[in-house]
């Protein structure tokens, strides 16, 4: 039977919310844990700049250089399908350059890849994005998502960026053992594949393996921010990017400006935790997809559980008899990658079952689609940093090492709520990662800083709603926005009650009402 093995399939179970708009799957978003890694100053910032953001950048691209960014084109945008992609007009491209070890600021750096997009209107400053992960790459989601914003980019220069350890911005890379963990085998052995993994990815990214949790990517946003030429940061953060924005925060208090946190993570849950409440949280969309599919004529079933028992059935049929697609096969483990990605979304959920109805006639080729939109594979069979990306991050941001046991311990629970997302005989990479992790970005204390508007949807399966309340507390200067409706995140839902409340915050500086309400 092929699974990928568990820190994939859990850690993508929190991916990123760039694509629910409803345009494209979600190109995954795993809002992950916390801290900085050993070795890295850890102390909280006293909300000014560090005083590292000089230089000039020496980006892939020429261009007048405005502070420490060089921009100029871009000329290695990817677009959805993986292939290169042609930037709008206003699209520009820079580099600024950062320590690689803040404890050592006089030290290497690495380059952080940026993107922006000029205020078509009267320009009030930068709002930086970040659309989650950890892994995601924001260059190339801003690029692909720029119209989603269009009314804030009439004020903002619309900026966002690779953190550091995605894609361009020093990736991390893990040799070709990506395919392998997600393609393996159930009767493998799952321990020393992920060890092999981790061992792979010392090999290629041990220089900045230490140096890639969530702290320092919160003393990037500020360089950032000086860069940019802006006192304070304006920030908008979906899914992980809400962590990223409570630890940035908590380390520069003053240096808040308004700050929108969509989808939000909370970075005190336990691995065992998060599983289970994530499984919980998918189980509500696949059931509330189920009622809607039937309301509307559903190809999979006369009412909600025959449609579930459908796709439950279909999964793991895959397990002994995967699904040849050209020179691929559609196998068990991505078909569970394939099913949850459209449930990020009520505008995909028409795509679940589309695809599955395609696939149980033989054709899997949107099925597969699907997953490797999730896993950030390309169509020439290359991988993003998504996925390597993401496991260093979580690693890198955690103390937690579960064992085999205690893995399975809880993929039991796990089945018991939501079965495909079970990792039977599946292990965790982390066990097995050369660098050890740290808990400093689960302590979130934003005392003194501006007013931090926090979205908590409902219906979101991937951060569930009792997160934002959750992050409200540990901030204590968040506003509560609530919204009623399905899907992860709720400003790329389009709807115009979340859309005006937020718009109105960064726009004209309004702050909603702490416990504001949105009907879906």
């Amino acid at each position: 039977m092929k699974k990928p093995i568990v820190t994939l399939l859990l850690g993508a179970a929190v991916l990123t919310a760039c694509g629910t708009g409803g345009t494209s799957a979600p190109a995954g978003d795993s809002a992950k844990p916390t801290a900085t890694s050993t070795g890295t100053s850890t102390g909280t910032s006293t909300g000014t700049s560090t005083g590292t953001s000089t230089g000039t950048s020496t980006g892939t691209s020429t261009g007048t250089s405005t502070g420490t960014v060089a921009w100029g084109a871009c000329t290695d945008l990817v677009g959805p399908d993986g292939k290169p992609a042609t930037p709008a007009a206003g699209v520009e491209c820079g580099k600024l350059p950062v320590p690689l070890d803040y404890a050592k600021p006089d030290g290497d750096k690495i380059d952080l890849a940026l993107i922006r997009i000029k205020a078509t209107g009267e320009r009030a400053g930068s709002l930086v994005f970040n659309f989650g992960g950890p892994g995601g790459s924001g260059v190339d989601t801003l690029a692909m998502a720029a119209t989603a914003f269009a009314g804030l980019g009439k004020s903002y220069d619309l900026v966002s960026f690779d953190p550091r350890g995605v894609d361009r911005s020093s990736g991390v890379t893990c040799g070709d053992e990506i395919e392998e963990l997600l393609t393996a085998d159930l009767d493998a052995d799952q321990d020393a594949l992920a060890k092999e993994y981790a061992d792979a990815c010392a090999k290629d990214s041990g220089k900045v393996l230490p140096h890639v949790g969530t702290v320092n990517a919160a003393k990037d946003l500020d360089v950032l921010r000086a860069a940019l030429g802006d006192e304070q940061l304006n920030y908008f953060g979906l899914s992980y990017g809400t962590h990223l924005g409570a630890v940035y925060a908590t380390h520069f208090p003053k240096n808040v400006g308004r700050f929108v946190l969509d989808g939000a993570f909370d970075p005190t849950v336990t691995f065992e935790e998060r599983a289970v409440i994530q499984a919980t949280g998918f189980d509500q969309a696949f059931a509330a997809f189920a009622k809607d599919c039937v309301a509307k004529g559903c190809d999979l079933g006369a009412d909600p559980a025959a449609v579930e028992k459908t796709i439950e059935d279909f999964v793991d049929g895959l397990k002994t008899k995967p699904i040849k697609v050209g020179d691929r096969e559609l196998t068990y483990g991505l078909g569970q990658l394939a099913v949850i990605t459209p449930l990020y979304a009520q505008q995909t959920w028409p795509m679940l079952e589309q695809a599955t109805a395609a696939a149980i006639k033989g054709n899997g080729t949107i099925l597969l689609a699907l997953a490797d939109a999730y896993t950030g594979r390309r169509a020439d069979g290359t991988y993003s940093t998504m996925m390597t990306s993401l496991t260093a991050i979580n690693c890198a941001d955690n103390t937690e090492r579960p064992t085999a046991a205690h893995t399975a311990r809880v993929n039991e629970k796990v089945k018991k709520i939501f079965p495909i997302l079970s990792f039977d005989g599946a292990t965790g990479t982390c066990a097995h990662w050369p660098v050890p992790g740290d808990d400093a970005a689960k302590r979130i204390d934003a005392t003194g800083s501006a007013p931090i508007v926090v979205i908590g949807g409902k219906g979101d399966p991937a951060t569930p709603y009792q997160w934002a309340g959750k992050l409200i507390n540990q901030l204590r200067t968040g506003v509560l926005v609530t919204y009623e409706g399905e899907g992860h995140g709720a400003y790329l839902t389009g709807n115009g009650c979340v859309m005006k409340t937020v718009d109105a915050y960064l726009v004209e500086g309004k702050v909603p009402a702490n416990g504001t309400t949105c009907a879906a």
